[in-house]
């Protein structure tokens, strides 16, 4: 099912319990009770709960995105220390160079087809990715220059290797959703209390508060999907991308 269906749908279903249970709380409130008074401390904890619940939502949403952003840096930092690798290895023999860029075309072609695949559907990096950085790792390490030109090269080289592999490995760690479930349970349990409350404040069936509640419930339901679309940061809607790979590889296919 489509990301943007979900979300629509979960709006219309909060707005719907909101109107449905303010239409039946009417129909079953008695002769006497008078929906025209609010004590002022119902008003007041109610004010209060939305101020709290704003600031978690407030904050849930930065943890999110800002997990989002730093999954995005990871995927650059890793394409830029392979790029650097392509580029620094001119200096080397023709056969030593084709060599390395050819494994690092490989290993960038895997990480922009099947490894991000398995990284959206199962969490995770991919056995094959593994080796296929281990063997690019291996042709730079092991290659001894013959001058002193290549010689200044090698360590650099080194170098980014090991920012690759550094990068890739907070890529791996960062395939999984960062909120955890109790997290889950405070914001859902939240929302409902905030929603609830509004039911507190005697709402009357007049259609301007049906749609200012209506309006109210469905932002809340926007809010948390937008943390949980945010909270995978290589699987859902607003995801990180393969981006930084195909710009500074150009030839190889995502």
């Amino acid at each position: 099912m489509p990301e943007w269906l979900v979300l629509t749908l979960a709006m219309l279903a909060a707005c719907a319990v909101v109107v449905v249970v303010t239409v039946v709380r009417h129909r079953t409130a008695s002769d006497d009770e008078d929906i025209t008074e609010t004590p002022d401390v119902i008003e007041y904890m109610t004010m209060w709960i939305g101020v709290v619940y704003a600031i978690v939502l407030g904050l849930a949403i930065a943890g999110v995105w800002e997990a989002r952003s730093a999954a995005q840096d990871h995927v650059q930092a890793e394409a830029v220390a392979l790029h650097e690798i392509s580029e620094r290895v001119r200096v080397y023999p023709p056969e030593v160079r084709d060599r390395i860029r050819d494994d690092v075309n490989a290993y960038v072609g895997h990480v922009v087809t099947t490894e991000w695949k398995a990284m959206a559907d199962h969490g995770r990096v991919t056995e094959r990715g593994t080796e296929l950085l281990d063997r690019v790792r291996a042709d730079v390490t092991d290659y001894e220059p013959r001058t002193d030109f290549e010689a200044q090269a090698y360590q650099p080289l080194v170098d980014q290797v090991t920012a690759a592999d550094q990068a890739r490995s907070a890529r791996a760690e960062s395939t999984g959703a960062t909120m955890p479930g109790v997290v889950w349970f405070g914001l859902i349990a939240g929302g409902v209390v905030t929603v609830g409350m509004v039911f507190a404040l005697q709402i009357r069936r007049t259609a301007r508060e049906l749609v200012l509640a209506g309006m109210f419930s469905a932002l809340i339901a926007f809010l948390l999907f937008l943390i949980w679309d945010f909270d995978a940061p290589y699987s859902r809607g607003v995801a990180a991308s393969t981006g930084p790979f195909l710009s500074l590889f150009p030839g190889v296919q995502g």
